[in-house]
């Protein structure tokens, strides 16, 4: 099984910044797309940004240009660097990561997993 653990979330005023910390553990051969959604009260969970293993990087409208989100491929983490926060930006963030690992008695198969989440919350 493998576990993602957040890490980052807090209070921060509009302007300020915030960086988001993940990080994969359990038997992992290889982790593909890393990503960070977020849900504000009374809404659905939305996409924030995704990155491949190779690099490549998506992003919603609405944080372009505020938002960056990395990796580090040898310690399975995935970062969120977060400028000119917005009071709308307030939610929790959740990490997410698929890719291949091991089951016992199975061998590789695929996962989708999820952490538990961490709360930005952003003052006017």
């Amino acid at each position: 099984q493998v576990q993602l653990v957040e890490s980052g979330g807090g209070l921060v005023q509009a302007g300020g910044s915030l960086r988001l910390s993940c990080t994969a553990s359990g038997i992992i051969f290889s982790i593909n797309a890393m990503g960070w959604y977020r849900q504000a009260p009374g809404k659905q969970r939305e996409l924030v940004a995704t990155i491949t293993s190779g690099g490549s990087t998506n992003y919603a409208d609405s944080v372009k240009g505020r938002f960056t989100i990395s990796r580090e491929n040898a310690k399975n983490t995935v970062y969120l660097q977060m400028n000119s926060l917005r009071p709308e930006d307030t939610a929790v963030y959740y990490c997410n990561a698929g890719g291949v690992t091991q089951r016992i008695g199975v061998g590789p198969v695929s996962f989708d997993s999820w952490g538990q989440g961490t709360q930005v919350t952003v003052s006017s």
